[in-house]
């Protein structure tokens, strides 16, 4: 599994069968501090991830078979796992951090 962020919408005339009516993003993986890392890649998705949201995927072809393409004779590989909520401070959490960005749970 990967941190990954979608940067845009993949599109096709011509698909393999098992990917007819998917969503198709393009994504870059990413550093826990937002940094892209290695090369773009196409991946499935079903939650309803948009450009800019950070994803969690996954390669585990019986995930993205399985789960999003109903079968597990497909060319996909990545497939979107789980959409990942920005985190925001509170005025509490800032308090107990100090002010440097790290979140400290007590």
């Amino acid at each position: 599994m990967l941190q990954a962020k979608i940067f845009g919408k993949a599109t096709s005339i011509l698909k393999h069968e098992s990917l007819e009516g998917k969503k198709l993003l393009l994504a870059v993986a990413v550093e826990p501090d937002g940094r892209p890392y290695g090369d773009p890649m196409i991946v499935l998705d079903y939650l309803g991830a948009g450009v800019g949201d950070v994803v969690l995927i996954s390669s585990d072809g019986s995930y993205t078979g399985s789960q999003i393409v109903g079968t597990r004779k497909t060319p996909a590989r990545w497939g979107v796992v789980g959409i990942i909520d920005p985190a925001k401070k509170t005025g509490e959490e800032e308090a107990e951090d100090g002010g440097n960005g790290d979140i400290i749970a007590g």
